[in-house]
């Protein structure tokens, strides 16, 4: 058994956490703002604002990988801007699976951090606005610290969503040894190549590290809720 596990190459795991990492701070920095506007506007169009938002949960990853390979190819808009800039397309490289990343995995953080907006006592807002505080003032000194479950479920549904991606990375960004092979897709050609070693140990330790992942956020709410 040591013998394979040593024989296994882990990189596609280091290339899903890298993805994980920064998908899950884009998310956080983006969807902040989005769940402070969902929670608290009056906007009349807000709906329209919440469905495009959970719009992932629906869509078949097929469907989204589709437009968004058509988005960033060469030929797409986004795609031409980031070859003039950068000099590649996004699809089929890192920066295209972030970006798909962070569109699949948007309503896991933005629902979570919305609910948490929700959950503050207005009287807690009414009396920084008493004392004198700004609204930002107020988001960053009241409201944040006391939807910390909130923030934590966010970060780590987002998080572990990343991690067990397929078909949208594979739409986006194929299967390219050191760029976009992460480890769903490293399972995936695994079991392709008929090679069920390499497929049990990938999946036993993604497992594995799914279910720690759930249970400290779920031991961390408890003791959130306790205080």
């Amino acid at each position: 058994m040591l013998e394979v596990l040593k024989q296994i190459d882990y990189s596609p795991f280091l290339l899903t956490f890298k993805l994980a990492i920064i998908t899950t701070l884009f998310l956080f920095l983006i969807g902040l703002p989005i769940a402070y506007f969902l929670a608290y506007s009056k906007f009349r169009l807000k709906s329209a604002i919440e469905a495009a938002v959970a719009l992932p949960l629906v869509l078949p990853p097929s469907v989204l990988g589709f437009y968004l390979l058509l988005i960033t190819s060469k030929n797409g808009f986004l795609g031409k801007l980031w070859q003039e800039y950068f000099g590649h397309q996004l699809a089929f490289h890192f920066e295209g699976i972030v970006l798909a990343s962070i569109i699949f995995s948007f309503p896991f953080m933005v629902h979570p951090l919305t609910a948490g907006f929700r959950s503050i006592n207005k009287s807690l807002i009414e009396a920084s606005y008493t004392l004198g505080k700004s609204k930002l003032e107020t988001v960053f000194r009241v409201i944040l610290p006391n939807m910390k479950p909130a923030i934590l479920t966010g970060i780590t549904l987002s998080f572990a969503h990343t991690i067990g991606e397929f078909g949208v990375v594979l739409m986006v960004g194929g299967s390219i040894e050191g760029e976009t092979k992460v480890v769903s897709i490293a399972i995936y050609d695994a079991v392709e190549k008929i090679d069920y070693t390499t497929a049990h140990v990938y999946s036993a330790i993604l497992f594995g590290i799914s279910f720690f992942v759930l249970l400290v956020v779920y031991m961390l709410n408890k003791r959130f809720e306790v205080r």
